[in-house]
């Protein structure tokens, strides 16, 4: 027998043998976890199996170059247990998982969830992490293994550049710390957020309901008030216009002109560009012509129309006006060091800068003094440099303007703010017409009112920066997030619109559009995702298959939907998550043997834990309406926190039901071949069967569980009793309603196609049943299923079709890997072991042809079933090939 460590030299397994098949993002509630995941395919090669311990001197060397590991607990719940771990030995993608976690917490993310899980697939593992920023996750996975692939190799690995890369990519992606504190007040509030650019544009709310942020802009800012705000020369003659006091001066275009302008204001003066913004351009204090000439080129190459006016002195405070009140005040003071004798400027800078608050742009709590050439020309107004050595006590400005963007702080004030200066700060930001405005006053102490001590109002910026009050560098912090959002959603407000999300293995899209259509039976404006398109009321807005995250997305940030009703398939839930964090209501209904062996879903257990996930993101006030007839989505109440709602179609009340009515709970269910809503004891009954459009006469029992859950999920959200009646008396079948959904089209002679996309076993079973309780003489078939099922589901599907008369055995165009004929060999061997004879099967692979073959063969009074892949396509052959009296 040999040891790890032998098997692993006798192979020469290598970083080489370390790769990822795939790295993808799951950006909503997933399989795995309820919240966004960064999703490793992990191919190990030849190092399959292999343990830590096996792989001489890895341990040592990864925990070198990476030794905050020592922090990560593990399954030991103590600090060092995935130490021990990888010491005893464990497999390399636990490894890569406290790894790319550890990357990312050094990179500036709190994250902590991890999970391995065997894919399935030979020699496939699944790496699952949790992430904060999108493109950090995904970096540190990459990263990740490039330096378990160096350990593995004894090769150098540059880690303190790639974590400082890594910081720098998280300051560049995350949000700013304006758009980023309305955010995270926005989520305490329970208020939906989805953020729609890589900037800081942000969607609050949901469809009719949303509103949208960009730092703290909001869409109820007014266009022309930031024009305003922008032009500072316009401002001051508003905030005039309106008895406010405002410095005197012009805008001048040339030097001459800002020489006239600041003779007649009297010096001092400043320069300030006409519409920048953060301090850029400003001068400061000027005593005369000379510094005025001096300033004006670095001013006028900011804009060229220059705002000449008297310099005011005093502090400079920036005061936070929301929706007309005012909210908050602080004290900004420029960017400076404290002397102590012994060290230069220029070293008193560098120690600031070490401070771990500071950081480069926004992003930070406090940003980095500058020490540039801005820094060297101020410095120099004083008779100072870089390299001069300031007395013990001695403030040393870095800049004339205390703007936070170049290294200012902030000192709270708004308890000592006077109530009349809040109230002009109020009428400044209401006369430019601002939503959310930062006034900016300079006074020599804001706890005295304006008119006493010469203060005056200097600008009304859009957009202001909230950092200051949020996070001051001395004084209280400011919830100022928390008016602005009382100014988007008033107290009691809805912040959302209703959302309904179906998943089930079959009768989604028929389920998903007839409770749509209750829906907009009561007025509401409806948009619904199937597996063909996205839908605004009826209209098509785009085609094809949308069951995934994107679909989601364009209904929830469409400001015209009342109502969102989506289909939500496995594909887009392995894939890429859901595209929303909860629904009000969760419908799933049933589990049955589809699309396993993809994805690494090989069970129907696993594939119920997928589809799970809808009714675990359920809103705790919403409901879950769950198939009592399926053990599998019976069993999801227990994931559920919401409240459950069953439906049962057997003709006989299931014990389930029958204890969860005893309960006071809600079902639907047949009850002398009525569909009725039950809540206890009492019994609405709905309709009866035979007199629903969608039953066929009631030849389409397997139509039952979609009608049941529909009018439950409508019941539960409170749709009366005669909306749902009417509803559900007015969903007609058709190409237009359900396309590819029991498309029933009459021919001369009594002759019907019916096309229909069933394509699983169950779906099949259920629409050969169908096909035998309609009337007709014969009964024939043209079929198809998709070739990435197992041999056996093909086999089986054959076998369910093996009811009717005649089966042609035709194959979609896309055989999914398949060779041709193969998956119709297949359904020929169902359809034998199912009883049907040799001479009632016809192969015909070409779907054109095989149509037209079962057309032809149809006579007065037959049934032909046409299964469609692409239904638009079959629907318009059979309109072709009827329309010149072929059948």
């Amino acid at each position: 027998m040999t040891t790890a460590i032998e098997h692993t030299a006798a192979v020469r397994a290598t970083g080489d043998d370390l790769r990822a098949a795939r790295v993808r993002v799951l950006r909503g509630p997933n399989y795995w976890r309820l919240a966004p995941v960064v999703v490793c395919d992990l191919v190990l090669g030849r190092l399959e199996g292999v343990p830590t311990t096996a792989l001489p001197g890895f341990t040592e060397r990864l925990i070198a170059t990476l030794p905050t590991l020592h922090e990560h607990p593990c399954s030991r719940d103590r600090p060092g247990g995935f130490i021990e771990r990888m010491w005893e030995g464990t497999e390399l993608p636990h490894v890569l998982e406290h790894v790319a976690l550890e990357l990312q917490t050094l990179a500036g993310s709190d994250v902590g969830f991890g999970r391995v899980v065997p894919s399935g697939d030979p020699g496939v593992w699944w790496v699952v992490v949790a992430y904060e920023e999108e493109d950090v996750g995904v970096a540190c996975m990459h990263e990740a293994l490039a330096l378990m692939r160096a350990a593995i190799d004894d090769t150098p690995h540059d880690v303190a550049r790639v974590v400082a890369d890594l910081q720098a990519l998280h300051d560049t992606v995350r949000l700013g710390p304006s758009t980023g504190a309305i955010v995270e007040e926005a989520r305490r509030r329970g208020i939906p957020v989805r953020r729609l650019n890589a900037g800081s544009l942000v969607q609050l709310g949901l469809g009719a309901r949303l509103k949208r942020i960009q730092a703290a802009m909001t869409d109820r800012t007014s266009a022309i008030a930031v024009e305003i705000a922008q032009d500072k020369d316009d401002t001051k003659r508003v905030l005039a216009n309106f008895g406010l006091a405002v410095p005197h001066g012009g805008v001048a275009r040339t030097l001459a002109h800002a020489l006239d302008l600041a003779a007649d204001t009297g010096y001092p003066v400043l320069l300030k560009p006409l519409d920048a913004s953060q301090g850029r351009g400003i001068s400061g204090r000027l005593d005369d012509a000379a510094a005025v000439r001096a300033a004006w080129p670095a001013t006028s190459a900011v804009c060229s129309r220059v705002v000449v006016e008297r310099y005011v002195a005093g502090r400079d405070y920036r005061v936070l006006v929301v929706n007309g009140r005012t909210v908050a005040c602080a004290e900004r003071v420029p960017a400076h060091v404290v002397g102590d004798g012994v060290r230069t400027v220029r070293a008193l800078v560098e120690e600031a800068n070490r401070d771990p608050r500071r950081g480069v742009g926004h992003s930070n709590v406090l940003t980095q003094l500058p020490c540039d050439e801005r820094t060297v020309a101020h410095l120099a107004t004083r008779g100072l440099t870089l390299d001069s050595v300031p007395d013990a006590g001695d403030v040393v400005y870095l800049r004339a303007t205390a703007n936070l963007s170049t290294g200012g702080t902030s000192i709270d004030r708004t308890d000592v703010l006077h109530p009349d200066n809040a109230t002009a700060c109020a009428i400044a930001a209401g006369a430019v017409g601002l939503d959310i405005a930062g006034v900016d006053v300079l006074s020599p102490d804001i706890s005295v009112p304006f008119r006493d001590n010469g203060a005056v109002i200097v600008e009304v910026n859009a957009a202001p920066g909230i950092r200051m009050h949020t996070h001051p560098s001395e004084g209280t912090p400011r919830n100022v997030a928390a008016p602005m959002l009382e100014m988007l959603f008033p107290p009691g407000a809805p912040v959302d619109i209703p959302v309904v999300a179906v998943t089930g293995t079959n009768g989604k899209t028929t389920t998903t559009r007839l409770i749509a259509h209750l829906f907009r039976s009561t007025g509401k404006v409806v948009g619904f995702t199937t597996t063909d398109g996205i839908y605004l009321q009826d209209r098509p807005i785009m085609q094809g298959d949308m069951t995934g995250p994107f679909s989601a997305n364009v209904v929830l940030s469409n400001p015209a939907v009342e109502v969102a009703v989506l289909e939500t398939a496995r594909g887009g839930l392995l894939r890429s998550g859901l595209g929303f964090e909860q629904c009000d209501v969760g419908v799933v209904l049933n589990v049955t043997s589809d699309h396993l062996g993809i994805g690494g879903i090989h069970t129907i257990e696993q594939l119920a834990d997928v589809k799970g996930v809808i009714a675990a993101v359920v809103k705790r006030e919403g409901h879950a309406v769950l198939n009592a007839d399926d053990p599998l989505v019976y069993a999801m109440r227990e994931r559920t926190p919401g409240d459950v709602a069953l439906f049962s179609a057997a003709d006989v009340e299931s014990p389930r039901v029958t204890a969860h009515l005893a309960r006071g709970g809600i079902a639907g269910v047949m009850e002398d071949g009525r569909f009725t809503l039950r809540r206890g004891r009492v019994r609405i009954p709905v309709a009866a069967e035979a007199e629903v459009p969608l039953m066929l006469g009631g030849a389409a029992r397997y139509q039952r569980e979609n009608v049941l859950a529909a009018i439950t999920t409508a019941f539960v959200r409170g749709i009366p009793y005669d909306d749902i009646r009417a509803g559900l008396l007015s969903f007609v079948p058709s190409a237009t309603t359900t396309p590819g959904r029991l498309n029933l089209i009459p021919l001369r002679g009594g002759a019907r196609v019916l096309v229909d996309y069933a394509h699983n076993v169950a779906a099949l079973a259920g629409l050969a049943e169908m096909a035998r309780r309609l009337p007709a003489r014969r009964r024939l078939a043209v079929v198809a299923v998709p070739g990435d099922r197992r041999d056996a589901d093909i086999v089986a599907s054959g076998r369910a079709l093996a009811a009717f008369d005649r089966v042609i055995v035709r194959e979609d165009h896309d055989r999914r890997g398949r060779a041709p004929g193969e998956v119709a060999a297949l359904l020929a061997d169902g359809l034998r072991a199912g009883g049907l004879a040799d001479d009632r099967i016809a192969i015909v692979l070409e779907e054109e042809e095989a149509l037209r073959q079962g057309l032809a063969a149809l006579e007065a009074d037959d049934l032909l079933v046409a299964l469609s892949d692409e239904v638009p396509t079959t629907l318009g052959l059979v309109g072709t090939l009827t329309a010149g009296g072929d059948a």
